[in-house]
């Protein structure tokens, strides 16, 4: 009996062990560093981001997780698909497209709205379909792309947002291309500027199409709507959208002195409030920021604990070289930390997703990086596997206890 008493004790120890071995573990990359706070910067719009596309640090964040209407920065997303299509070879900027009567009546020149005025039963060349899409915010091209990719909006929407899921969107829903009103179309600030992030990085022969200042189609000129273009500031993208359920919305980005941003405004009551806000947070962006890097590349930013591998915790690093945006002074504390659902149970592979790296600056999340398995963890011992299992056993009871009380 003392024996078996000893063991269970034992047990119940190395339970505790490994628990707070696992709690350290997540918290083994916390670093804290002084940093100033944004002295109080705040915005009239609703919802507003603004991203650092380099490091995919968060320089400012209000509402930016909040399910809003995106109007006609769902375009973005019609956009992506179609760069996507292209990509894979599935279309050709030659191949040419019919402008069907469902695509002129509802998009074209009767529906009164943003339109490139394309004649009905025309067929028009995707990359002058493209054009009127970023520059004329033409609804009548968006539906022949729908119509010409999928048959129907409603199945291009559902196109659309399954490649959204594909890219990391895990929250904004589609319903059509052109972002029409639909209780059902939603997305966040903070995926729209992710998706302005990755059109720009993986589409880098199509960014330069959202700085085009005009264009004309049916002897027809139309300026880009995007007021950045015109304000000296370095802004070369990306879209607008209005409609009185959204407000005034826009996603843009400039660069200066070799640093990026992307910002995104959604709600704004007004053209001028929208186009005022967008520029005000750039400037501070631009004025107030600079990069800091965290871990370099290949170095090791945090271990997980594995469950019955050959080694008791597995090295995690990030996506490359992690730097995050902080305020020029100093003065603000970020806080790092190693997430992820562990013990990983064993074989690990090298390579192999294991969680995410979050920084907080103050209260704001800053930063969110994937990480992944450092190197190979194989099988351990059966004796190995037997002691995992038995503490993972104490853990469950001992925390089933603790809920009790």
């Amino acid at each position: 009996m003392p024996w078996r008493l000893g063991f269970l004790n034992w047990l119940v120890c190395a339970a505790l062990a490994a628990s707070l071995a696992c709690a350290f573990a997540s918290a083994r990359a916390a670093t804290n560093m002084a940093t100033k706070k944004d002295e109080g910067y705040q915005t009239s719009v609703p919802n507003a981001v603004l991203l650092d596309p380099e490091s995919d640090s968060l320089l400012y964040d209000k509402g930016g997780d909040q399910l809003v209407a995106p109007a006609s920065l769902a375009k973005l997303m019609t956009l992506e698909y179609v760069f996507n299509q292209i990509k894979q070879g599935r279309v050709k900027l030659d191949d040419e497209f019919t402008i069907s009567e469902n695509a002129w009546r509802k998009g074209g020149a009767p529906s009164h709205g943003s339109t490139m005025f394309a004649a009905i039963h025309s067929h028009i060349r995707l990359d002058d379909l493209i054009h009127g899409i970023i520059v004329d915010s033409a609804n009548d091209a968006c539906i022949a792309v729908a119509e010409g990719l999928a048959g129907n909006e409603a199945t291009f929407g559902a196109l659309l947002t399954k490649r959204a899921r594909e890219i990391g969107l895990e929250k904004s829903t589609f319903t059509n291309a052109t972002g029409y009103s639909d209780p059902d179309l939603r997305v966040t600030p903070r995926e729209m500027a992710q998706l302005a992030r990755h059109i720009m990085r993986t589409y880098p022969g199509f960014y330069p199409y959202f700085a085009e200042r005009e264009f004309a189609w049916n002897n027809i000129r139309q300026q880009n709507r995007n007021p950045l273009l015109a304000m000296g500031i370095g802004a070369d993208g990306l879209k607008t959208g209005e409609t009185s359920e959204a407000g005034f919305n826009l996603v843009g980005s400039a660069v200066q002195d070799n640093l990026r941003l992307i910002v995104v405004i959604m709600g704004a009551k007004s053209e001028k409030e929208r186009a005022e806000e967008a520029r005000k947070m750039l400037d501070w962006g631009f004025h107030n920021f600079e990069s800091r890097v965290l871990f370099a590349e290949g170095q090791t930013v945090g271990e997980a604990k594995v469950f019955g591998g050959a080694m008791s915790y597995v090295p995690l690093l990030g996506p490359g070289i992690v730097r995050v945006m902080v305020p020029k002074s100093g003065g603000e504390r970020l806080l790092a930390r190693v997430i992820y659902s562990g013990p990983v149970p064993a074989p690990v592979v090298k390579g192999q997703s294991i969680g995410k790296l979050k920084v907080w600056r103050g209260e704001n999340l800053a930063l969110e990086v994937p990480l992944s398995a450092a190197e190979d963890v194989g099988p351990g011992s059966m004796t190995h596997r037997a002691m995992d299992a038995a503490t993972e056993l104490m853990i469950g009871l001992l925390r089933a206890g603790v809920n009790k009380l």
